[in-house]
């Protein structure tokens, strides 16, 4: 393989143009997965401007470029999916047919492991390295909002009849219901920011906005636009005051889910549910296949879905001590983790304890029963 390895600034504007058109055709060359916009050149080039570390191999045939692989690289060899702990989909963006050697492409890249925890399908060669597969649930509106309307109903036809009559209810109670698909307005994302960190305080998560580098990644993929690839602020409003938001992204074919929240004065509502609903209504009409709600076990999701991918986490490795040493670190930790959401029995207490220590922490009153989105 002809393996060129770049820093974000030095990728040529020719490769960019060459990644983008691979994620266009990868529907139709039957890797539907590689459009995830997590897995485009403009998510790669703005953790680039967050994280240091950022490298981007590019794979030649003839000189052309046959495949992408972007990747964060710490000391001593260590390698990450890039913006692991945020990005929902990873791997090697790559023409039809394209196969490489996963230690092969290690070694060019500096490498001694890379760690991945959202690996897309069809990744072969990284599959092998795979600890486990989880579901990713997905609502498909390739057919247009009321197709994938009809299919909810069939599947769930209490929760949607539910949904749609607290949307009416909140028209009735709080005037004017306005949906935004893409809010341009920065005040709005900074409220989107401040309920999901409530929320991760709230139910004793780590609140990833406190990590100064994903706000910064946020504001930089709130204003990334181009015609394959733009940061989404979705926002539901009631009578001119935002009441639940989401920010995503979003690709030619797919618009990945990332952060939502809402207003938990108006939880009686389940603007979260309302809100995706629209969010689909006008994915649809923007000519969007599929909505990814990202791995991840949520009442919500189940409701939403219409089926699920299936994303994958795992450390690939060459022969060499600080491989060894770093899986003898990583491996019982999301050993420990995968047990615990797998079984309800320890999933269900350990979700409790979280929640009661972060709402001592907010100085909330202690809730056990989770609200619906």
């Amino acid at each position: 393989m002809d393996i060129s390895v770049y820093r974000p600034g030095e990728l040529s504007a020719a490769d960019r143009v060459a990644w983008s058109a691979l994620q266009s055709k990868a529907h139709l060359n039957g890797s539907p997965e590689l459009a995830n916009p997590f897995l485009s050149p403009e998510f790669a080039l703005a953790v680039g401007r967050c994280r240091r570390g950022v490298r981007i191999a590019v794979v030649r045939e003839n000189g052309e470029p046959a495949a992408f692989f972007p990747f964060q690289r710490g000391a001593s060899g260590v390698g990450r999916a890039i913006g692991l702990g945020v990005s929902d989909c990873q791997g090697v963006v790559h023409r039809p047919g394209f196969g490489w050697d996963a230690r092969e492409l290690l070694r060019a890249c500096g490498l001694a492991v890379w760690e991945f925890d959202h690996l897309a399908e069809g990744q072969t060669p990284f599959e092998a390295a795979a600890t486990g597969s989880f579901p990713s649930p997905v609502m498909d509106v390739d057919q247009g909002y009321e197709a994938y309307l009809s299919q909810l109903r069939a599947q769930s036809p209490k929760f949607t009849k539910s949904t749609l009559a607290k949307e009416r209810k909140l028209g009735r109670d709080h005037g004017e219901v306005r949906y935004v698909h893409d809010e341009r307005d920065p005040k709005a994302l900074r409220t989107l920011m401040a309920w999901k960190s409530a929320q991760y305080r709230r139910t004793g998560r780590s609140d990833r906005f406190a990590h100064d580098w994903i706000t910064r990644l946020v504001w930089q993929l709130f204003h990334s636009r181009s015609e394959s690839f733009a940061g989404i602020l979705s926002v539901l409003y009631a009578d001119g005051k935002p009441i639940a938001a989401h920010f995503g992204l979003r690709s030619e074919r797919v618009l990945a889910c990332w952060f939502p929240a809402y207003d938990p004065a108006f939880s009686k509502y389940s603007p979260g549910l309302v809100l995706h609903l629209r969010m689909a209504e006008a994915a649809a009409a923007d000519g969007i296949a599929y909505l990814d709600l990202g791995r991840g076990q949520k009442e919500y999701k189940e409701s939403l879905k219409t089926r699920e991918i299936l994303v994958s986490e795992g450390l690939v490795t060459r022969r060499h001590p600080v491989a060894l040493g770093h899986r003898a670190r990583r491996a019982p930790v999301r050993a420990l983790r995968n047990a615990v959401l797998a079984r309800p029995e320890l999933f269900e207490p350990a979700d409790k304890l979280l929640k009661r220590m972060g709402q001592i922490r907010s100085g909330s009153r202690v809730t056990t029963k989770p609200k619906k989105m």
